[in-house]
């Protein structure tokens, strides 16, 4: 016979039967202290019962809880749709407005800002060269783009950027009259 005295982990597992059916009359105390205070029934329906009705009221728990997400996603799937079409008719409307300015047309092109007194770019000079080579009087700007310009020599450097690199402007799209 074996006189080794038993481990930590086998008397564990021998206290576990019996943590078990403590927790089961516990829930079953449970079940019947609910059902007594709702009005004791004319028969006790039983430990199994009990069990069983709990197992029922969880999973409708669980589908109210699914319900209401249901509703919350498929309320705010809705609402993102009516902000994409408010988004959409307002660019129709502002392109239809410029549509509606007679000989107005949106053109696209390539021409650098010139440089303010102030030092920032004046784009206004670009827009009227865009417009005037496409054969139109005027313009104004309505896209611009801004790069760092570099010699080079910076670039065979390794680098990309340094005392020599200047930032410009250009305008890219521009509305002309």
């Amino acid at each position: 016979m074996n006189s080794k005295p038993a481990s930590k982990f086998h008397r564990g597992w021998a206290a576990a039967p019996a943590l078990l059916v403590g927790v089961m009359i516990l829930m079953s105390s449970m079940a019947s202290a609910q059902q007594a205070g709702r009005g004791a029934p004319a028969e006790d329906p039983g430990f199994f019962a009990s069990i069983g009705k709990w197992f029922d009221q969880q999973a409708a728990s669980i589908n109210s809880y699914f319900s209401n997400t249901r509703e919350h996603v498929e309320k705010f799937g809705e609402e993102a749709g009516v902000a994409a079409r408010r988004t959409v008719d307002t660019a129709k409307d502002a392109a239809g407005a410029i549509a509606r300015v007679p000989n107005t047309r949106i053109v696209i092109g390539h021409e650098k800002c010139v440089i303010a007194p102030n030092g920032a770019p004046d784009c206004v000079a670009a827009a009227n060269r865009i417009c005037k080579g496409k054969g139109f009087v005027s313009g104004s700007s309505v896209d611009m783009t801004t790069a760092e310009v570099c010699p080079a020599h910076v670039y065979l450097a390794g680098r990309n950027s340094g005392p020599e690199c200047r930032t410009e402007t250009f305008v890219s799209r521009a509305v002309c009259q």
